[in-house]
């Protein structure tokens, strides 16, 4: 069995058990029916890469994500809706950013032709910290400067984001299917991102 098939088979088994582990115990990363217990707004910590995903009719949403990229360029995520939304935290200094960039920017690459968008939001660097960060990994993508934090606090309310990084993924209606926290390993974002692709027109009931 590929490692592909051994995560497309983990991430099924977490919509019928409601959660699962990425990579290690899960540390109160959700119970999968869309009413997260997670508490808001406690901060960043390391994420162990557990990750939750929701049913179709139990997602919240849509997330309304808008800002001014390291470009100087205006992004809104409600310009890809009835496309699959991929956001990433991250800020440059971090080991498990800086680990998982790889994987996000093969993932970009191999998804471009298919109605996926990837979205950095970083709420800690200027341009000449961040910058840099995105030339070493040649990210494809842009990424949000957050210092104001309205792009997290738009998420807030709908996905905690605790740790940094924490991956969402949005289906085609902008709510959230599936959120890792801590690194994002390659094999799990991509069996999520399928998922969410293979539904019929999206999240929509």
């Amino acid at each position: 069995m590929t490692t592909r098939s051994r995560a497309r088979r983990a991430a099924a088994g977490v919509v019928a058990l409601g959660a699962a582990l990425a990579l290690a115990a899960c540390s109160g990363g959700g119970d999968g029916t869309g009413s997260d217990t997670d508490v808001a707004d406690q901060g960043y910590v390391s994420g162990d890469g557990s990750f939750t995903q929701w049913a179709v009719a139990d997602r919240q949403g849509p997330v309304e994500v808008a800002g001014t990229d390291y470009a100087g360029e205006a992004v809104d995520i409600a310009d890809w809706r009835g496309d699959v939304v991929v956001l990433n935290t991250w800020y440059a200094a971090c080991p498990p950013c800086r680990e998982e960039a790889p994987d996000l920017v093969d993932i970009a690459h191999e998804y471009a032709d298919s109605g996926v968008h990837l979205l950095g939001i970083n709420g800690v660097d200027d341009a000449g910290a961040a910058e840099p960060f995105q030339q070493t990994f040649d990210v494809p993508y842009p990424s949000i400067d957050d210092r104001d934090k309205n792009a997290i606090a738009a998420l807030q309310g709908i996905v905690p984001i605790q740790a940094t990084p924490t991956t969402v993924v949005l289906d085609r209606d902008g709510k959230v299917a599936a959120r890792i926290v801590g690194l994002a390993e390659g094999s799990t974002l991509r069996a999520l991102i399928d998922e969410v692709l293979a539904e019929d027109g999206g999240g929509s009931a």
